[in-house]
């Protein structure tokens, strides 16, 4: 396939019988003040951990972190815009915080096909967030996707 095929493909969503195991895709994003303060507001978190510099100085991160769910997040737009796409549905997920997202760290995450359950139409997905070269977030998703001949879930 040419790169404007799997441009177009990823925004339409794949369907069930299109996913190798291997197949992988991305997101990347800049964590801002706002973002941290707008996922405070929506989700109700306001650890001072995430929004008061001299409270976190004084924990063992040193400073503000943002919130881990909001990097998790990330993995979601991966899963509901480019692999498996628009039409899947999230099963579960598991989640391992392993460093903090400071704000102003660019996280990226990666969503790699891991294993086909057919019988189901399921997916199972490695999911990993990185700043740099340190992952920040390691875990596993399990994906319902549609299948190309019941394009419904």
């Amino acid at each position: 396939m040419n790169i404007v095929h799997d441009l177009r493909r990823a925004a339409e969503g794949y369907c069930f019988e299109d996913l190798v195991v291997g197949m992988s895709a991305s997101f990347a994003k800049t964590v801002t003040e706002a973002d941290i303060l707008l996922f405070s507001g929506v989700c109700g978190d306001t650890n001072p951990l995430h929004l008061n510099q001299v409270y976190a100085e004084t924990t063992r991160f040193k400073g503000r972190i943002s919130q881990g769910m909001l990097s998790a997040g990330f993995i979601s737009a991966v899963i509901g815009t480019r692999l498996p796409g628009p039409g899947s549905i999230y099963v579960s997920q598991n989640l391992q915080f392993i460093a903090p997202v400071r704000p102003g760290d660019t996280v990226t995450a990666l969503v790699t096909v891991a294993e086909l359950v057919p019988e189901r139409n399921r997916v199972v997905l490695r999911t990993r967030c990185t700043v740099g070269d340190q992952i920040v977030i390691n875990g596993e998703a399990v994906v319902l996707v549609p299948s190309r001949h019941h394009h419904s879930v």
